[in-house]
Order: structure tokens, then sequence, then C-alpha cells
């Protein structure tokens, strides 16, 4: 691992992921492996419950990681992969409140919402 991430999505994690694909530092894990990679999900609970903080196998095939649920754990990471370059990104709070608002928090809620009724 060279490059950890330290910031919250919607602060450029995809921007910053594809300079560092381009830059040598990929592939690099974000969120979006997790969504194409659903099996990662279990990985992360695992994780989350204490079960597991095996990191090398986690991160196997990656130079770098992104975005949640990566930037959750980059105390952790920073410490198991000391020779990694920590990165924070930042977004003005209302713009970035905004722009979650309107992609992941309306997501996470229209899901909800459907499977209230039934659809899912």
């Amino acid at each position: 691992m060279k490059v950890i991430g330290a910031g919250f999505g919607r602060t450029g994690t995809r921007s910053l992921k594809a300079a560092l694909e381009l830059l040598g530092f990929g592939p690099c894990y974000h969120m979006s492996t997790v969504i194409a990679e659903p099996y990662r999900v279990r990985q992360w609970l695992d994780v989350g419950e204490g079960r597991s903080r095996d990191w090398d196998t986690l991160f196997a095939g990656f130079r770098s990681a992104l975005d949640w649920p990566a930037s959750a754990y980059w105390r952790e990471l920073a410490g198991h992969y000391p020779e990694a370059k920590v990165v924070l990104t930042v977004r003005d709070p209302a713009r970035w409140y905004d722009s979650v608002s309107a992609t992941i928090f309306r997501s996470a809620l229209e899901q909800r919402a459907g499977r209230r009724c039934g659809g899912g």
C-alpha cells in the first residue's frame, strides 16, 4: 500500500482514484470496488465487528485505498503500512452536505423506503 485516503466520500475521491491510477499507484481500492464486488461487504463487516484486521488480504492487489470504508480506518492502515502516504481530501462543509444529500443519502433513503413498502 502506497497511498491511503483519509477523506470522506464526495470530497474528490473518485477523481483522486483516477489520478493515482494514472500516476502508477493503482489499482486503487474505493467504495466503487465494494459495490462492484459484493463479497467485500462481508470482509468489512468482519473488520467492523472485530473478527478480522487482515489488511494484506483485504487489499491484496491494490496499491492505494480511498473513500469509505477504508478511510474510516486510515490510522490503522497507516500503522500497518508505515511507508504509505496519507492524503486527506476535503470539501466546503455546506457543499459536501448538499452533495451527499443529493447522492448517497438520497439513495439510502430510497432503498430504505422501498424495503418498507415491500419493494426490496
